[in-house]
């Protein structure tokens, strides 16, 4: 019988014991596992959504929630701007910026957010047309990889909006979007947004006052002689070809910020700033300069990502604090485990001494159980962590549209089995190193 076999046996003899060990110092592994899969996903997702802007413009309120809000979409807007406030922002002879790049909020599809932007959006998220085009025409959107999965839109189909970000909230029925393409999957924000320009989202949110007055018009029309039966069809409001004095099937944008400067009595939500060059000492305090003397709100995505990482830091500092107790405890249960059943086979280790086993060999075996009892720890917590990260994923997927995943194994878990295996070796020690140098002849005498 081999040293494993006999390690593996001793083990299994004391059930209670092992069953207490492994849970505990499951526990301790399975929360740092969880921590580091849980970290390295969120920061992966707010790394790639970072998409190289510098600024961040829109309506004063809080920094960080317009940052989780038009880089992320995962909160509320804090307001709209003007766009004669923004108008400095949108030129393209600007020297200090290279894209500013408009979005329009205020629409979903059973909770996608549908943006009204220009084209240099999924330009700086690295978006690739899969299929179809980009949107050209008013109430054409185009769909990421993700919106296209979960909802089964394909190219032709129309899409409804609800007002807000709810999927409940009040749709507008008058009006529907046609789908002209589909990106790649991204893995960034993109994959969750459906886009259309600008002026659809204006024409969405303007038709309750026009749907008003096409009535009161109807029904005056209706007593009056000489109705033209063709006036009939101008007003109807499912005819997006022609809606408010626009021809919406002939009307092109050009989907660059010129077309925004002419309709300067509008809003948007925010402007999304790329500099020219960031160690430009004006572009350093270009975002102080508009918080100090404009109406509106400047904030740096960095700086707010960094402060949400510090506070989120707290929690998971603390997390991980008791994933260490909980390992340093464990190990501490694995000592005392090994050393109390090192003390009741004082006879049995005295015979393998006797029948030719060396001190040597003795050590290895206590050594060994104390490594078997690690190698199992760190295998029921690792399951329990990617387990637990698999389940929590779908309800982050359901609250945020973000991708996490449990089935993501990571190098630095590498580094938790050799933590652990250390833990397991020196709790182990003191046992082995007692039962090696157990005195037979007393041992033999004593029974």
């Amino acid at each position: 019988m081999s040293i494993l076999q006999i390690a593996w046996r001793n083990i299994i003899k004391n059930p209670l014991n092992l069953l207490m060990s492994i849970i505990l110092f499951g526990l301790g592994v399975g929360l740092i596992s969880f921590l580091l899969l849980f970290n390295s996903q969120l920061k992966d997702k707010f790394d790639k959504n970072l998409a190289e802007i510098d600024l961040v413009v829109g309506a004063k309120g809080s920094p960080l929630q317009m940052i989780l809000c038009n880089m992320y979409h995962i909160d509320n807007p804090t307001g709209n701007i003007p766009i004669k406030n923004a108008a400095p922002l949108l030129k393209d002879l600007h020297p200090l910026i290279k894209k500013a790049i408009p979005l329009s909020l205020g629409d979903n599809y059973k909770s996608y957010r549908i943006v009204g932007t220009n084209h240099d959006l999924p330009e700086m998220y690295g978006g690739k047309i899969e299929e179809g085009s980009l949107w050209v025409k008013d109430f054409e959107v185009t769909i990421g990889r993700a919106v296209a999965d979960d909802t089964g839109l394909k190219l032709g189909d129309k899409v409804v909006s609800s007002h807000g970000f709810n999927d409940d909230d009040h749709a507008h029925d008058e009006h529907s979007f046609v789908v002209k393409g589909i990106f790649e999957g991204t893995g960034t924000v993109l994959d969750q947004l459906i886009l259309t320009n600008t002026a659809s989202i204006w024409l969405v949110h303007d038709h309750g006052a026009e749907e008003s007055e096409e009535e009161n018009k109807e029904a005056h029309d209706h007593t009056a002689e000489g109705h033209d039966a063709h006036e009939h069809d101008d007003h109807d409001a499912h005819d997006h070809d022609a809606h408010a004095g626009h021809d919406h099937s002939d009307h092109a944008h050009d989907n660059s910020n010129a077309d925004l400067l002419n309709h300067q009595d509008q809003e948007i939500t925010s402007v999304l700033i790329q500099y020219k060059n960031r160690t430009n000492f004006q572009a350093l305090n270009f975002g102080r300069n508009i918080n100090e003397n404009t109406e509106m709100q400047a904030a740096s995505p960095a700086i707010e990502i960094n402060r949400l990482y510090n506070m989120i830091g707290v929690g998971t500092d603390a997390l991980r604090s008791l994933a260490i107790l909980i390992a340093i405890v464990s190990a501490l249960s694995i000592f005392i485990s090994l050393f109390k059943s090192m003390r009741e086979r004082k006879y049995e280790l005295a015979i393998m001494r006797v029948l030719g086993a060396g001190r040597s060999k003795v050590f290895m075996l206590i050594v060994l159980e104390g490594l078997i009892l690690a190698v199992i720890g760190f295998v029921i917590g690792t399951v329990l962590s990617h387990v637990g990260m698999e389940v929590i994923a779908k309800y982050l997927k359901a609250d945020f549209r973000y991708s996490f995943t449990g089935w993501k194994f990571l190098t630095d878990e590498w580094i938790v089995l050799g933590v652990s295996l250390v833990l397991g070796l020196f709790a182990a020690l003191i046992p082995a190193i007692q039962a090696a140098n157990t005195d037979i002849n007393k041992t033999l005498s004593q029974k």
